[in-house]
């Protein structure tokens, strides 16, 4: 006979809630006690993890709707693979936290760039600063005699100018570096150092104290060890007698045709790749100029699928703010910006000499309430119509960017003395106004770089034509801006432009200084009959080139 079964209790589902909930709740006040005591194992940098979840517990973030806002938007805090892990995130918060800030996620990186970025990663720790390689090649360098096959291959790049072409010009020496692997060193005295973080994990992009080329950072296109001149004079070349260890590649508005023809011959490119050092100095964005390059077509064409989004992956990966300037950033969108439904950023390029123009701010007025970025606003006495609820009010928040005042007090004086005719609020921002460009000032340059970060944050740009300022912030942002064209005339007399503005072809920065003549073939050139998606740029037509995209 069976044993008869003991009947079970049924369970109070009431106390079983109440109990897992007591206990969820001792395991998030101790999990980082627990992290403690277990000495942080499988955790990546435990110190900067227990100190922000303890902070996220004493501050109640996990209530602030912001941040679940920006959490749910952007999931993706290494760009689609752009970035690698591993960084100390307190050395550099801009790194990570950007993502949270942008409301365009941008592009996805291909996955051939993605393998490439990770390669060079390696080359930079491999023959970096402080590795015995690195020593050696110094000292091959300093006899004076080239290698045939080096270890390693470096460039020094020498930005020049305002920060825009600085920020351009490194973004191209990067890419001549990944092109052709060479590791990648930043000349510190144009004050970089003090702007960004640094881009490569356990490595640095700086060229440290003591490089043994004298006067290398005051070359000009005369100086004998330029590429153009080395060409000239058999240097390098089939006819030489040996590989120099050093070489100077000039690529400024100046350039010469011999310089010009680093583009150009496939043969030349080679040789240069046995020059161990090469410095460049540039204050432009040689990138089509690289697409014209038949050494590099291949390379580039796998790398970018989609090319006019090659300064897009390139600044996303190389310039983070660093904490002094994020702090610029964060602190002035999240108290002036954040909120606003819609953010436009409208960038103004003026000159210490040029005076304040009735006949620009029109044009900016034009041009924003015709593409319906602003609204227009009633005439004094016009009635009003019925203003919504508070609540149902659309808002827009306006960033200006500009070396003076007077077009951001237009603006705001606009919106505040007439209603905007759709009845949507409208306030009108404006960081800073330095008067006059300020080269080598370092407080100059960390405001100039926290604008162009905000503005890359805009949802619409608005851009004056042929800046570097406007380049950099629409790569960035991933977004064709609306570019203001230039008055025709001849400075004293304008004829403003009528349209206003016109929609960018593409998100790509313009090289001014493009290649126009292959001296090889001894030909002018038709970039676009070389390759279709190199354009001239629309703000630059007479000299400059631009990426576009495969299908423009």
């Amino acid at each position: 006979m069976e044993a008869k079964t003991k009947m079970e209790k049924p369970v109070d589902v009431k106390r079983w809630r109440r109990a897992v909930s007591a206990v969820l709740a001792a395991v998030v006040v101790t999990a980082p006690l627990l992290v403690i005591l277990l000495g942080g194992r499988g955790f990546r940098a435990p110190g900067v993890w227990i100190q922000t979840a303890m902070a996220g517990l004493r501050k109640g973030s996990s209530n602030d709707p912001s941040l679940h806002h920006r959490t749910a938007r952007h999931g993706d805090r290494l760009l689609g693979g752009l970035l690698v892990d591993g960084f100390d995130e307190e050395s550099c918060h801009s790194r990570y936290q950007s993502a949270a800030y942008r409301r365009n996620p941008g592009r996805r990186p291909s996955p051939y760039l993605v393998s490439k970025l990770r390669r060079h990663e390696a080359l930079q720790r491999r023959c970096g600063p402080g590795t015995a390689a690195y020593g050696n090649a110094l000292e091959q360098l300093k006899s004076g005699r080239g290698v045939a096959s080096p270890e390693c291959r470096y460039i020094v790049s020498l930005p020049y100018q305002g920060l825009g072409n600085r920020i351009l010009a490194t973004a191209s020496a990067f890419l001549y570096a990944l092109l052709t692997g060479r590791v990648l060193l930043i000349d510190p005295s144009d004050g970089m150092d003090g702007l960004f973080c640094e881009p490569f994990l356990g490595a640095t992009w700086l060229l440290p104290p003591g490089f043994p080329v004298a006067g290398y950072a005051s070359f000009t296109n005369g100086t004998a060890e330029t590429y153009g001149n080395m060409v000239r004079n058999k240097v390098i070349g089939a006819d030489a007698a040996e590989t120099p260890a050093f070489a100077y590649v000039y690529l400024h508005s100046d350039a010469s045709a011999h310089d010009k023809s680093f583009f150009w011959d496939e043969d030349h490119q080679r040789l240069l790749r046995r020059i161990q050092w090469l410095v460049m100095r540039t204050d432009n964005y040689i990138v089509p100029g690289l697409f014209l390059a038949e050494a590099f077509r291949g390379e580039l064409d796998a790398m970018f699928p989609e090319p006019d989004a090659v300064f897009h992956h390139l600044g996303r990966y190389l310039f983070h703010p660093n904490n002094r300037v994020w702090g610029l950033v964060t602190r002035y969108h999240d108290a002036y910006l954040a909120g606003a439904a819609q953010r436009v950023g409208i960038q103004v390029r003026v000159f210490g000499a040029q005076p304040d123009s009735p006949e620009l701010l029109e044009q900016i007025t034009s041009c924003t309430q015709k593409h319906k970025l602003l609204p227009e606003v009633l005439a004094t006495g016009e009635p009003m119509p019925m203003p919504p609820p508070p609540r149902a009010k659309s808002t827009k928040a306006v960033l200006v960017t500009s070396l003076k005042p007077w077009y951001h007090e237009q603006l705001k004086s606009m919106y505040w003395e007439h209603a905007a005719a759709t009845g949507e609020v409208v306030s009108v921002h404006q960081p800073s106004h330095e008067g006059y460009q300020r080269f080598g000032i370092e407080s100059h340059d960390r405001k100039a770089w926290a604008e162009i970060y905000m503005l890359s944050l805009a949802d619409a740009l608005v851009t004056t034509s042929q800046s570097t300022f406007g380049y950099v912030a629409q790569g960035l942002a991933g977004v064709r801006p609306w570019v203001m064209y230039k008055p025709a005339g001849d400075g004293a007399t304008t004829v403003p432009p009528d349209p206003p503005c016109g929609r960018a072809a593409s998100m790509e920065p313009c090289f001014f200084a493009a290649p126009n003549y292959n001296l090889w073939k001894e030909q002018w050139l038709d970039a676009s009959a070389v390759v279709p998606h190199v354009q001239r740029c629309a703000d630059f037509a007479w000299g400059g080139l631009m990426l576009v995209g495969r299908n423009e």
